[in-house]
């Protein structure tokens, strides 16, 4: 819509305005594909992102794409996750990968308590938030006024560059009879300590060390429930009443992440692509893009990453407009969230592969970028959220009248 432009029929300035932000966003995105391309392998040899890298998502505003509006945040909707992560993605799989997961959390802080928004958001804004939400990593225990925290929780994406903490943990009992509780906390970095553990094959820029808490105190304001972020009205929705701080956090959990994929993979197709059009192959002398084999590689790699696409955003977009008219999703909907999320990055790694495997010998030297993308892919796909074995039994289960194994659902 050009400026000034009056909303069509049926839209409201909201929507207008949200539109427009949107498109700044994602135009945003796409310019810091080509500078972030070339910094790639720096970022592989650092270990996490260069401090130009840094800050340029922060100039971008990425950081906050969904941060509250009444902090400064542009509170777009979750499917812009997606989009600005696959647009990254096919530059850097690991400035993607750091840059979802950092948004994620200031999403996620619109859930929490105003006090505790107001103590990390308070001094600064722009503020960077880690997390790592492996709940058995952790034990806590209720005290007065809050709980005590220990435990070691690795795969702390960004953690170099962040100054508060999202850990997640199992709250014991002395009466087993009370269940077990699982629950977020917030810590800020002076209560954690960092492990350089990050020597990996895949998403090496990431910088996704353990962390160690020994005995914190934890306030309660500084803590939620995961039952609380199951969908509906959070304890932020009395100061964010935005639908998007009431979608349900753990079954949308894939797609934090799942565009990181889709833009990895979409690179690599792009790239075979350049290079199919223009090689001579070394047997016979033949184009390559005169094959049938070839043609078919691109036809097929193209229909599971365009698959991969439509599923991950239907889900976003169908989850916010449950939200817009506050219709929580039933357990049946949300083991589809997670197994589409699975799957829908899934059919991502197998287009990479196909298409590492149809480079041949090429694909093997360090000076390309298709190694590297066929290590990020298989990284990315290693991540439990897209274990497909896990979702798609838990989908199974419930499908046949059991009871849902994931507790944070």
């Amino acid at each position: 819509m050009a400026p000034g432009q009056e909303p069509r029929m049926g839209q409201s300035v909201a929507t207008v305005s949200g539109e427009r932000a949107y498109a700044t966003m994602i135009a945003k995105a796409r310019s810091l594909v080509p500078q972030l391309r070339e910094r790639a392998a720096r970022t592989e040899e650092l270990r996490h992102l260069p401090p130009e890298t840094e800050r340029d998502l922060h100039d971008a505003g990425l950081f906050r794409m969904l941060q509250p509006k009444r902090v400064g945040g542009a509170e777009l909707d979750y499917v812009a996750l997606i989009d600005c992560a696959e647009l990254l993605g096919r530059a850097d799989a690991s400035v993607a990968w750091n840059l979802a997961n950092l948004a994620s959390h200031h999403w996620m802080l619109g859930m929490f308590e105003q006090r505790a928004q107001e103590l990390a958001w308070g001094k600064d804004p722009d503020v960077l938030i880690a997390s790592s939400f492996i709940f058995p990593a952790g034990r806590a225990r209720k005290v007065e006024g809050g709980y005590r925290l220990h435990g070691s929780w690795p795969f702390s994406s960004g953690v170099g560059s962040c100054a508060w903490n999202m850990l997640a943990s199992v709250v014991s009992s002395d009466d087993e009879a009370d269940g077990i509780e699982y629950r977020i906390f917030l810590l800020p970095k002076a209560d954690y300590k960092i492990l350089d553990t990050w020597n990996v094959a895949g998403l090496r820029g990431t910088g996704s060390s353990d962390v160690e808490v020994r005995d914190a105190f934890v306030p309660e304001h500084m803590t939620v429930a995961a039952g609380d972020l199951a969908g509906g009205a959070t304890p932020g929705s009395k100061v964010n009443p935005n639908p998007l701080y009431a979608l349900p956090v753990f079954s949308l959990f894939p797609y934090v992440l799942s565009g990181v994929a889709l833009g990895n993979a979409q690179a690599c197709l792009d790239d075979y692509t350049e290079v199919a059009r223009h090689r001579i192959s070394t047997y016979n002398r033949a184009k390559l893009s005169d094959f049938q084999s070839t043609q078919i590689k691109i036809a097929e790699a193209s229909a599971k990453i365009d698959a991969a696409r439509l599923i991950m955003r239907s889900a976003c977009i169908e989850a916010m407009e449950h939200a817009r008219r506050d219709h929580p999703p039933d357990m049946a909907t949300k083991t589809r969230y997670r197994r589409d999320g699975a799957f829908s990055v899934n059919l991502c790694t197998d287009a990479v592969s196909m298409l590492f495997a149809a480079s041949g010998a090429r694909g093997l030297f360090t000076t390309g970028v298709l190694q590297r993308q066929f290590r990020d892919a298989h990284a990315i796909n290693s991540h439990l959220a897209f274990n497909f074995d896990a979702a798609g039994t838990n989908y199974g289960r419930v499908a046949l009248g059991l009871p849902s194994e994931n507790l944070t659902l």
